[in-house]
This record gives structure tokens, sequence and C-alpha cells, in this order.
């Protein structure tokens, strides 16, 4: 373990050894660390050299070693990463860092650091969940160096780990706890068939070190389903259904509405066919009537055979007057009683005609 009781942060620490004083030493050094990547940065203020290049150069020395080692030499950034140069993780170490120009350089800021007390402890480096017979299996992977193993062998087994559990519905902060040494955990007072989520912190006692949590992993238990969770879903699936029914027929309505007002749009009738949607009251009626003689007259048909006996009557009529006229008139030429009988009857087809006239006449007037 790293004992020596000035290994505190930089801002308590920080020296600013001897140097040219016109050349400003660089401020605010402190060590960016977790598990065993190590960052030394620093601030320095450019306007101090106008019109002048400034470099750094970064070297430690180990607490049991009588030579600096350079890690970073001439870089123009205001940082640098030592992890290469492997520091033992329970020694005690001396950083120092300066500013450069090409003719001058400034004094050495100094710091102590011990990577055991003062670099950050990292998260699990993975948490994997596994539901198995109703139960949460918990598969944690320990934190690892730059060099990809176990900081348990750094930390003399003396990692440990705060494990939060809780229902997906409910908030983090109603989380149940549990802290152990091991790498699986199994979860066994659960509900069947409901969602859990967990995540993982990394602890160190010894200075007490804690990391922060591990990215949130869910998963649902196995099992029967409670029988009271079934009936509300199926109270939910039901209430849902009902409202999708409600929804899809008000969407049908407006549907229809808007496919008559495009195709069937309301057009004013004329006022003569409004008239016949008056009611019973405003509507003209005929009047009723008094007795049947007031609007219905006899009828008398008249035969077809009236007719030809009265044209009978006639041609006979005719024909006696015309033998009468001639035993009279005997003596006349044949070609004079040929055009009189022509004559006669001619005449006797128009009498005949006129007596059918006055005959439809007369009928027509008596109906």
């Amino acid at each position: 373990m790293c004992f020596d009781p000035n290994a505190i942060r930089c801002v308590n620490t920080c020296v600013c050894l001897a140097g040219f004083a016109d050349l400003r030493c660089p401020d605010n050094v402190s060590v960016d660390s977790l598990n065993t990547r190590y960052v030394l940065r620093w601030d320095w203020p450019h306007e101090s050299a106008v019109n002048q290049t400034v470099t750094f150069t970064v070297q430690y020395l180990a607490s049991h070693e009588k030579y600096w080692t350079s890690m970073c030499v001439d870089v123009l950034e205001h940082r640098c990463d030592f992890t290469a140069a492997e520091l033992h993780y329970l020694a005690l170490y001396l950083l120092r860092v300066r500013a450069n120009t090409s003719q001058r350089s400034s004094g050495w800021v100094q710091i102590r650091f011990c990577p055991d007390k003062h670099a950050a402890l990292g998260p699990p480096s993975s948490v994997r969940l596994r539901s198995v017979k109703g139960h949460l299996e918990i598969i944690i992977t320990d934190p690892v160096t730059s060099s990809n193993q176990s900081m348990k062998t750094l930390l003399d087994n003396n990692l440990r780990y705060l494990i939060q559990y809780w229902r997906r519905s409910e908030e983090p902060k109603k989380a149940k706890v549990l802290q152990t040494e091991n790498n699986v955990v199994m979860l066994t007072d659960l509900d069947r068939q409901t969602w859990y989520c967990v995540r993982v912190q990394s602890r160190y006692d010894f200075y007490n070190k804690i990391s922060v949590f591990s990215d949130t992993h869910c998963t649902r238990t196995e099992g029967q389903m409670p029988y009271w969770q079934i009936f509300l879903y199926f109270l939910i699936s039901l209430l849902l259904s009902f409202l999708l029914v409600v929804l899809l027929s008000f969407c049908c309505y407006k549907m229809f509405t808007l496919l008559k007002n495009t195709f069937c749009p309301a057009i004013q009738l004329p006022d003569h066919i409004q008239e016949l949607w008056l009611s019973d009251s405003e509507k003209p009626q005929l009047l009723a009537p008094e007795s049947p003689e007031s609007v219905c007259e006899l009828l008398v048909m008249v035969s077809a055979e009236l007719d030809a006996v009265a044209v009978d009557e006639h041609s006979n009529t005719e024909d006696q007057d015309s033998s009468t006229h001639g035993r009279h008139g005997s003596g006349d030429s044949g070609v004079y009683s040929t055009e009189e009988d022509s004559g006669h009857r001619s005449d006797l087809q128009m009498s005949s005609r006129k007596h059918r006239e006055e005959l439809h006449d007369g009928t027509l007037l008596e109906l």
C-alpha cells in the first residue's frame, strides 16, 4: 500500500521549482486517473509569451529510484498520458512538468501521486442478466487495468460490489440493495413474469473508493403469471378493443360524410318542389264532394246499329221517291236516266253522311 502522508492532490502540493523568472510555470497541474490509466493535465497562459512557440516536458520519478524518466518531451498539448509507463499500483511517484521555448524554460511544477490512493476506481466492465426458473442471475465482470487484467489482483481481492435492483415500473430510488464479493449473484425474492432492472457499483473500502454505477440492464423473470395480472390484462385489452371500435366507427362516419358532401353536395330545391314537403295543414286540398251527382253525369251509350238503321230508312225513302219520278218521266232518254241515277246516288251518299254527322253530334250533345 501507499502510506505516504504527503501524497495528496496537486492543489495542495504543487511546487514551482527554480527557473527563469520571466517564463511562467504551468498552473492547475492534476492527474486524471481511472484504474491504471493516468493522464497529467495543466494550464498555461499563452499571453505571457506572445509570438513564441511554447512546448512542455513531463517527467516522473519513483520513490525507490534516483533518476527522472521523461514521458512527454516538447509537446504542444496541455496533457500527457503516461499509462504506458506502467506505474506500480502501490508505489509512490513524483510527477513534474515545465514550459519551454527555444531560448528558455520555466521552473518545474511537481506533485506527488500514489495510484493506490489517488486513482479512481471504475465500475464493472460488464453486467449480464439471465432469468432462471423465475429467479434472476447477475453475472459481474471485474473492472480491468490498461492491460485487461482484473483490478482484484491489484487490490488484494478487496473489491466488492453494491447491487441495486427494482421493478421497471418503479423508480430507481425505490431499489433494493445487495452487497457481495462474488461475481455471480442469484436474486430469488422476485415476482414471476415481471420486468426488473439492475445496476452495479464497485467499492474499495481501504481508501473508501466508490465507482459510478454501471449501465442499467433490464430483463423479465420467467414462470406462471399471477391470476390477478392475467385478469387485469384482460380488462385492459377489452377496454382497448372497445375504444378501437369507437374510433373506427367515428372515422367511418367522418369519411362517409366527407364523401357525401363531395359527390352529393346539398342543393337548394326550387320552391314548387319544396311545397310538396309542406305539412298536411299547409298543402292545398280539393273540396270534398257533397253528392255523387254533383260531379258525375249519366253516360248514354248509343249502338252502332242505330246509325245503320237510320241509313237504311233514309235509303228506302229515297228509292220510293225515285220510283215515282221514274214512272212520270219514262219518256226521257236513257242518257238522262243514267245521269239522274248517278246524281241521285251521289245525293243519297251525301245525305247518309250528313245524317250520320247529325246523329253523332246529337249523341255528343246528349253526353
